[in-house]
């Protein structure tokens, strides 16, 4: 079919709906609802007639209780004087069973007015046909929205001994997936269970950090200065004050400032942005959680992450791996420890601190890595490991103790001033967790933010700038305190198996369509 057959074939799809909503206004029925009060979902109308067909309690012709659902039409068998079909409602779907002779010769009339996508509303008492199949005999229904474009259902078969689902066809377009996710939410059940999946991950890690005594807070999305990551941030003008305002690239500062405070556990699960590329892992606008706890270093969050991480697979996933594409990983403590340093040089073959900032500006070019300009000698580190160690990173790793120069926020390793205390957390070749022992000495932080100026006068426009009220903060003492920050959306890819942020994230940034 060429593509102005297909745009000609949904105008006349579109137009017959338009008909059939007219001819429903003629007669006097409201086709787009106020209100409607279902007394069952369809998991619980099936769930339901199984219990009281276990008990032996079906009441006269082997019918259930009577129960009133209300849910959307997906499939449509007309035979005559009876019609079936299946409708879903969030939480599965269950199939309705119409008759001439019980509901009247108008009411079932007015069906040929239904379309597939349609909401309905219906009521009757349930039972099980020839087939097996647990159905509602409707006795009465009503319309509760009139669909007007029709959902792109494909040919679903279902495995009869695994239950196993396969579409043909339908909505398969990835990017029309993610422009139009009500559609996609609609048509395809199993996107509807990562996003269930999601939420509990998020649920989780709330009850997670309240039973350890951490607060949760809410700190500004809208700065007049960014911090407490290396990115680019985006811009905006407040008008009435006449100042320029960014949004939010970490939540870091702030909450360290809480910390400075007296509040000595502080979290906070946010949206942040940063104005860069889009990949499989990197969407602007994405969700992090940060802690910082007092009187803690690194090495306790080490601790901390790993109890987590198995709290989350025992309560959300039920098994402790995680699954990578094809593969599956095993979870198992305590997670592999990897220095920064000694894993790049072992991959470059030469001691990354005896490499000069030209040496490893060159190894960076012969790899033909991008955005070189400008990068100082702790971005070539970052760049060259994400390019030749990051992606063998499978199993939970903590890749540990990295160059100053990448670290502006950490402090100084107490065994190698070369270093700071900080750790990233790898699984399936993707950065989850990163964390310091915080830098809490402010003549050392300013010295670092001083540095990091240097770098953006260079070019480096994803260096920090110096933040003077977050060193007025330090100046009046902050304790020893370690902190993490972890990207949700990526931890929730690696828990659902999922391949692109996208696929967890409910609208992804994309570029405008065409």
């Amino acid at each position: 079919m060429s593509d102005n057959q297909s745009t000609d074939d949904l105008s006349q799809v579109l137009r017959h709906r338009r008909e059939k909503l007219d001819a429903i206004i003629e007669r006097g029925v409201q086709p787009f609802a106020y209100n409607f009060t279902p007394t069952s979902t369809t998991a619980g109308t099936i769930a339901s007639f199984e219990a009281t067909e276990s008990a032996e309690a079906l009441g006269e012709n082997g019918h259930g209780e009577r129960v009133t659902l209300g849910g959307r039409i997906v499939g449509w068998r007309d035979m005559g004087r009876s019609v079936f079909a299946h409708v879903e409602d969030g939480h599965g779907r269950v199939q309705l069973y119409f008759r001439k002779n019980v509901i009247g010769e108008e009411s079932f009339e007015s069906l040929s007015l239904l379309d597939v996508s349609d909401w309905i509303g219906a009521e009757g008492p349930t039972f099980r046909t020839r087939t097996g199949e647990v159905t509602i005999q409707v006795e009465s229904w009503t319309l509760l929205t009139k669909s007007l474009r029709p959902l792109p259902f494909g040919k679903v078969e279902t495995d009869p001994e695994t239950g196993e689902r396969k579409v043909y066809g339908g909505f398969q377009d990835q990017e029309m997936r993610y422009r139009q996710r009500y559609a996609d939410l609609a048509v395809h059940p199993e996107v509807r269970d990562v996003f269930r999946t999601r939420s509990r991950v998020i649920t989780e890690l709330r009850r997670f950090l309240d039973d350890e005594g951490f607060l949760e807070v809410e700190t500004p999305v809208l700065q007049p200065l960014y911090g407490g990551a290396s990115a680019k941030p985006f811009v905006t003008h407040h008008h009435f004050l006449d100042q320029t305002m960014y949004l939010r690239i970490a939540d870091e500062l702030y909450l360290k400032r809480l910390i400075v405070g007296g509040l000595d556990r502080v979290y906070e699960i946010s949206k942040d942005f940063r104005n860069e590329g889009l990949s499989k892992v990197h969407n602007p606008e994405f969700t992090m959680l940060e802690w910082y706890q007092a009187f803690s270093d690194y090495e306790d969050q080490m601790d901390l992450v790993e109890r987590m991480v198995l709290y989350i697979l025992d309560t959300v996933v039920g098994e402790r791996v995680i699954r990578v594409g094809d593969d599956v990983i095993p979870v198992t403590v305590p997670f592999r420890r990897l220095g920064l340093v000694s894993g790049l040089s072992d991959a470059l073959g030469q001691d990354v601190h005896e490499m000069s900032e030209a040496d490893l500006r060159a190894k960076a070019k012969e790899l033909d890595l991008p955005d070189l300009d400008g990068a100082g000698r702790g971005k070539l580190i970052d760049k060259l490991f994400g390019e030749l160690v990051e992606p063998d990173l499978m199993e939970p790793t903590f890749v540990i103790d990295h160059p100053k120069e990448l670290s502006p926020l950490a402090k100084t390793h107490r065994n190698d001033p070369r270093l700071t205390e900080r750790f990233e957390m790898y699984i399936g070749g993707a950065e989850i967790f990163n964390a310091f022992s915080e830098l809490n000495d402010p003549i050392d932080q300013r010295e670092r933010f001083e540095a990091q100026s240097t770098l953006r006068d260079a070019g480096d426009d994803e260096a920090q700038r110096i933040d003077d009220d977050y060193i007025r903060a330090l100046e009046y003492g902050m304790p020893p305190t370690g902190g993490v920050g972890m990207g949700v959306d990526r931890f929730v890819m690696m828990l659902t198996g999922q391949t692109s942020i996208r696929d967890v994230i409910l609208f992804p940034i994309l570029r405008n369509e065409e």
